[in-house]
C-alpha cells in the first residue's frame, strides 16, 4: 500500500510541477530553474527505484513490446481489455515522459554553462522538449479519460481518485 502511495505522489507531483513550470513561470526565472532541477531530481529518483525496486514501482513490468503497443491501440476502437499494470502503450508514455523531463533537466542546466551561453539551438530545442512532453501529457490524459468513460476500466481510482 505504502509504495502505491508513493508512486501516485511522484505522479501528482510531477504532473503539477510541469504544468507550473510550463503554463505559470518565466522561462529562464529563477523559480523555473529550481522548479525544473527539482523535477529533474524526482525523475532520476523514480528511475533509480524503477530498476532496484519490485513490485508497482518496478520497471521490469513494463511491457515494451512494439506489436503490443499497436495492438492496444488498436484495441481502443473496439474491446479494450483491463490491464493489471501498464499497457505497453502506457508503458511506452512512462518511459518517453520520463526521458523528455530528464533532458529538459539536461538542456536547462546547459544554458547556465558558459559554453552554451545565450545559444539560440540549445533554447530552441530545450522549448522543442518542453512542447513534446506537454503534448505527451494531453495524449495520456486523452488517453485515460477515454478509457476510463468510453470503456469502463477505472483507471482514474488507480491514480488517487479512489482505492
Amino acid at each position: 500500500m505504502r509504495r502505491h502511495f508513493l508512486i501516485r505522489c511522484f505522479h501528482w507531483v510531477l504532473a503539477v510541477g510541469i504544468v507550473v513550470n510550463y503554463e505559470f513561470l518565466e522561462s529562464g526565472g529563477e523559480p523555473h530553474e529550481w522548479l525544473g532541477w527539482a523535477l529533474g531530481a524526482l525523475v532520476l529518483l523514480r528511475i533509480a527505484a524503477g530498476f532496484i525496486s519490485r513490485g508497482d514501482a518496478s520497471f521490469a513490468g513494463l511491457n515494451l513490446s512494439p506489436r503490443l503497443v499497436l495492438q492496444d491501440l488498436r484495441s481502443l476502437a473496439g474491446t479494450y481489455p483491463e490491464h493489471e499494470n501498464h499497457s505497453a502503450a502506457g508503458s511506452w508514455m512512462i518511459v518517453l515522459m520520463l526521458t523528455l523531463v530528464v533532458l529538459l533537466a539536461i538542456t536547462g542546466w546547459m544554458q547556465d554553462l558558459d559554453a552554451f551561453w545565450g545559444e539560440d539551438w540549445l533554447q530552441n530545442i530545450h522549448e522543442w522538449l518542453a512542447h513534446a512532453l506537454v503534448a505527451l501529457a494531453a495524449l495520456h490524459v486523452l488517453a485515460v479519460v477515454f478509457i476510463q468513460f468510453g470503456h469502463g476500466i477505472p483507471l482514474l481510482r488507480r491514480v488517487g481518485f479512489g482505492r
